[in-house]
């Protein structure tokens, strides 16, 4: 398995993030990865939040090791060619290293604010799908030519392409077991989704079946699992961040609980063999939950004691 960061851009300072890149890069860690949000998701809308692209760019050039990428871009905040473009150029910038992931887009407070169209959710999903073309046209072909329903192009260059070959890989992040598990199956190189042995278990039975329908081998496909990790002996504490889990996320307290990688070092490894077992390669903590002095300790705890046995 491989181990990853991806840090909320909210209430962080550019000399915090970058410390903390520089530091799980030093100590081990295989990917961070930034968000994608320009306030907070609050009535208040009130709260720094950094720029999650250009903090991309600049992370690609000072943190030289690790992959690099974003958990993940809300489709609709950009036209998919602009996304190509920039991609490439950071491929580039990181010579290879970029993990682009790519969402329909949820967050409605930031579109009323800005006045971005916000769309059905069908739309959404619509555009998620033609994107993904639109993306892998621009960086593989001298030329593209797309007609869809949402965005065309006309003999459109992408040049300098990306360093990695064919293309960046391509992360949608997702757990709509209808529609997005199929765009998944259809488009992505790696799958994300929020949700721990269970979820993952559930969900990934479903994409194997849209893998299954379009003849896709559901084995060349990653799948990731964000978790919020917690080292603690105390039940209190973990239920506790499960309660916070299902506030913020909105989720049921059952997959909020199965979200949760949290309890002693051992009770840890066993959650993580029960993902390893539901087809997970790779594993996120974000730094969404907990003070990040104290995720920073149980961070490198987890490298030291517990990663080792899975790698």
């Amino acid at each position: 398995m491989r181990f990853g960061l991806f840090t909320s851009m909210g209430a962080q300072t550019w000399a915090g993030v970058l410390d903390l890149w520089r530091h799980i890069e030093a100590t081990g860690w295989d990917i961070a990865c930034v968000t994608d949000h320009f306030m907070p998701n609050t009535p208040e809308r009130e709260g720094a939040m950094l720029e999650g692209w250009s903090t991309l760019s600049a992370l690609a050039a000072l943190v030289p090791r690790i992959r690099v990428g974003t958990i993940v871009l809300g489709n609709t905040y950009r036209h998919p060619a602009v996304v190509a473009k920039m991609a490439a150029q950071v491929d580039n910038i990181s010579g290879g290293r970029l993990l682009l992931g790519l969402g329909a887009g949820w967050q409605e407070n930031e579109h009323e604010a800005y006045g971005i169209p916000f769309y059905t959710m069908r739309e959404r999903l619509e555009r998620l799908d033609e994107a993904c073309q639109v993306l892998k046209s621009l960086w593989t072909q001298r030329r593209s030519d797309f007609q869809g329903r949402h965005y065309r192009l006309s003999d459109a260059p992408l040049d300098p392409k990306p360093v990695q070959r064919p293309h960046p890989e391509l992360m949608i992040g997702g757990g709509g077991e209808r529609v997005t598990l199929r765009i998944v199956a259809r488009h992505a190189d790696h799958w994300n989704v929020w949700g721990g042995p269970r979820v993952l278990a559930r969900k990934g039975a479903v994409l194997d079946e849209h893998c299954a329908a379009l003849g896709r081998d559901p084995k060349t496909l990653t799948r990731s699992a964000n978790m919020a990790l917690l080292i603690t002996d105390d039940k209190a504490e973990v239920e506790r961040l499960a309660e916070t889990i299902a506030t913020r996320l909105g989720r049921h307290a059952s997959d909020a609980r199965d979200t949760c990688l949290a309890g002693t070092p051992d009770q840890i490894r066993e959650q993580l063999g029960q993902l390893r077992a539901a087809g997970v390669g790779v594993l996120f903590i974000p730094s969404l939950f907990r003070p990040l002095p104290a995720l920073r300790q149980d961070l490198d705890r987890f490298m030291a004691e517990i990663a080792p046995a899975f790698r």
